[in-house]
Parts: C-alpha cells; structure tokens; sequence
C-alpha cells in the first residue's frame, strides 16, 4: 500500500505462498496493473481511455500503431517510474523499441496506445475504505500528456480546468475505488483533451504525490490508508468530504541533469526526477515561481529570452511573447519563430540555429546572453537538433522550458515577482484546521 511499484508486483506472488495482504486485495492490484484486465473493467464502467490494442509481438505492435496512427506511446505492465515507456514516433522507431528495451511476449505484452497530444494530464489521488472513497486531491499536470506524472509540475487545486470535466473525474474516480474495493489510498491518472476525459492509468497504492497533498490540504494520508488498512472506516475517522484549500500548492520536478554530461535534459513517459519541491501562496503565480526557486530554477526578472517552437506551437506563444516583451524582456528567435512572430508585429531577433552556422543560439547561451529558454519540438529529428540547446541551457544554468504549458507558468511566476513581492509564511498558516479525532479507540 505505501511502497510503491514493487510491493505491487509482490503482492500476487506472497498471497499465493499464504502471506495475508492488509488493505487493497491482490486480486484487485492485478485487475489495475494487468493490461488486458484493466480494459475489460474500463469497458464494464463504459469510462473512456486511449485507443489502443495489446501486443504480444513486434509484428503486433506495428499491426496497431498502423490502426492508431503515430506517434503512439508504448509501455509494458507492472512497471515501474515508466521504465521503458516511450513514445514512438514511426515504424522504424517502434521495431527498435520492441527489438532492444522489450521482450514481448504471451506473458508480457506491451500496450500500444494513441498519443494525446496536447491534452492536459490530471493525477487524483483516493482514499478509500473499500465502502465509501473520498477524493484527496485533484491535481493539474503544467506540462502536458506524455511527461511521466513525476516529472511533471503540478498544481492543486487544479487552475485551468472546468467545474463540469472536475466533476467527471471525481465520479470516474470514487466509480473506479468502488469497483476495485480499494481499502487504502489510490492513485488515478486522467488526460483531459477537449472537455473529453481519458483514463491513463490506475494505481491501487500510495503514490508520490502523497506527502505533497499531505501538506497542502492538512490531512495525514499514509496515516489514514495505515488505519483503514487494519479495519477502520472512514465515517469512523471524521473523513466524509474533499478538502479543496483555499491557496494554491505548486509541486516541481528536481532533476540531476547537470550531475550527467551527455544526457538530454528533455522530458517524456520514463521519469528521470530525483526529488521535488513545493510551493505554496495564494495566488498560482506566485506558487509557482516559488517552487522554480526552490527547484534551483530562479525565473529572470530582465534580459533576453529565447524562443524557438514548432509550427502547433506557433498560435500559443504569442500571448507569451507578448507578456514577456510588454515586462521589458528581448525576444531572440530562430528563423520560422522569428517571422511568425514580427508577421504579428512582436519584435524579435533572429539568430542562427545551431546547422546554419556562427554566431548561433548555442554560441549566444555560452556567453550568457540568455536568461531563459523556451524550446518546444515534436518528432525524432526535431529533439536530436535542439539536442544541444537544451543540455548548454542546463549546463549554464539557464531557465529552460519545453512545453507551452510549461513557458505559460513561467510567464504568469515572472508577473507575480515583479508586481507583488513573494512572502514567507509557515506552512501552518496555509493548512486547513486538524480534523477532530474520532471518539472510537485508535
């Protein structure tokens, strides 16, 4: 219940050699973890999920992403932090996948699923006492659907998202701890594309974001799942409804990139976080940029930002540029930025990609002429040539963003700087009152 990925993929195994597993069954942890028997319960509840198929062979899998249409993200069962997750954006790429970082076979398939691009992930994590479940929290990914959930800043209570798609996902998560008589917490990953809501995946444990919702909302949860786990109920407890606080918590990613040389800083389905922090104020803004600090990514307040996106992006950055040249900050852009940006009267600089020759971005990022970077791409070749964009900016320790969301976030946490001051205050001034203790014994 509270470690993780592992203990879930014991649980099948110690009960068979008659060890008594507390909490959640086994055979309930099997029905989450097992691919095909996830989709079968998916289908029985009529929730929707990516489209996908199960591939037992490489010749399976090509069969499927050729149904799907690329890219399509591929991932084993039972694994863990997204081990060998990926996202596969052609044939080539997907029989290498499936030669070298799998062995597919009767017993081990490999989920072939369709890509949402540019869908917003949502992580909600349960407790349940195999009765009644209540909802702990609803937290909003910043980067989009495709970055594993531990990589991914998040926000709770979630800031963009509708009353209607929230009230979605709260049924489709206590329909879903019902059916699996969790007994303990859970944990639920949703994509949310167009007001549609898609079930990632369901983890019937703790997750990671469990000492992160602890302290935002001011309720023990590992301590609550201990004691439903032993026989408790939540009515017993005093658990009967959702806290939704009032202030706004940011959880941010710690990376160790700058401990390897070599390796891209580019995030995707396999997690590559070591640890993470939080933020917490009133507003999101602020929230944010407090976890950047505590990240070790101080936002600049002045200077000059890079901007350099692919052609979806081009519609979204504009509202960036726009904030960001209007707080005095200079745009330097690569060639099709540069022009997409000028055509709607945002003043820019070009400068060379790093093919076209010197002086070129990477030449500008060395002499410490940037002070933030904001780089989307999508396709293999796309990554390979901003490759060294990325790894100069974490080298030197510039600011970097490679998703909308992400540079979005970065936008609205510079404005909260400049136009209020960021306080400090004890994280018990934030926190809801302590639930009153149960008469029962405990």
């Amino acid at each position: 219940q509270l470690g993780g990925q592992t203990p879930l993929k014991l649980s099948v195994p110690l009960e068979k050699a008659g060890v008594r597993i507390l909490g959640t069954s086994s055979d309930s942890i099997d029905i989450a973890e097992d691919r095909e028997r996830f989709d079968d319960l998916l289908d029985t509840l009529s929730l929707r999920k990516p489209e996908s198929g199960l591939a037992r062979s490489t010749e399976e899998a090509v069969t499927i992403a050729t149904e799907i249409g690329y890219p399509v993200m591929v991932r084993p069962s039972y694994v863990l932090g997204g081990r060998a997750m990926q996202t596969v954006y052609d044939e080539a790429s997907l029989m290498n996948y499936m030669t070298h970082a799998v062995e597919a076979s009767p017993a081990h398939p490999v989920l072939v699923d369709r890509f949402l691009e540019g869908a917003v992930e949502v992580d909600v994590d349960c407790i349940s006492d195999g009765t009644v479940a209540v909802i702990g929290a609803i937290m909003e990914h910043i980067e989009e659907a495709g970055v594993h959930s531990g990589d991914s800043a998040c926000s709770l209570p979630p800031y963009s998202l509708t009353v209607e798609v929230l009230d979605e996902i709260r049924r489709q998560t206590k329909l879903l701890a019902k059916e699996l008589k969790v007994v303990g917490l859970m944990n639920v990953q949703f994509a949310v594309q167009d007001s549609t809501v898609f079930i990632i995946e369901v983890n019937p444990r703790a997750s990671r974001t469990v000492p992160f919702v602890s302290k935002a909302i001011g309720r023990p949860m590992a301590k609550i799942a201990a004691k439903l786990a032993v026989g408790r109920t939540l009515t017993e407890l005093g658990i009967t409804e959702e806290i939704v606080p009032e202030h706004i918590s940011v959880k941010e990613a710690v990376f160790p990139f700058i401990k390897f040389p070599g390796v891209d800083i580019i995030l995707g389905p396999e997690m590559k976080s070591t640890g993470e922090v939080m933020g917490i104020a009133d507003d999101f803004g602020s929230a944010f940029a407090k976890a950047q600090i505590a990240a070790g990514n101080k936002l600049p307040l002045s200077g000059t930002v890079f901007i350099s996106i692919r052609n979806e992006d081009k519609d979204a950055v504009l509202e960036i540029a726009k904030d960001l040249n209007s707080m005095g900050f200079s745009i330097i852009a690569t060639s099709g930025t540069e022009r997409f940006l000028h055509s709607n009267s945002i003043e820019a600089e070009f400068v060379n990609k790093v093919n076209e020759g010197r002086p070129h971005i990477v030449d500008r990022i060395k002499s410490l002429e940037v002070a933030m970077v904001i780089n989307t791409s999508f396709g293999a070749k796309s990554v390979a040539d901003s490759y060294s964009i990325r790894r100069s900016s974490i080298d030197l320790g510039v600011p970097y963003f490679t998703t909308i969301a992400g540079a979005k976030a970065a936008v609205l946490g510079i404005k909260a700087i400049v136009n209020r001051a960021l306080d400090v205050r004890p994280l018990q001034e934030y926190t809801p009152a302590p639930i009153p203790k149960s008469s029962t014994p405990q």
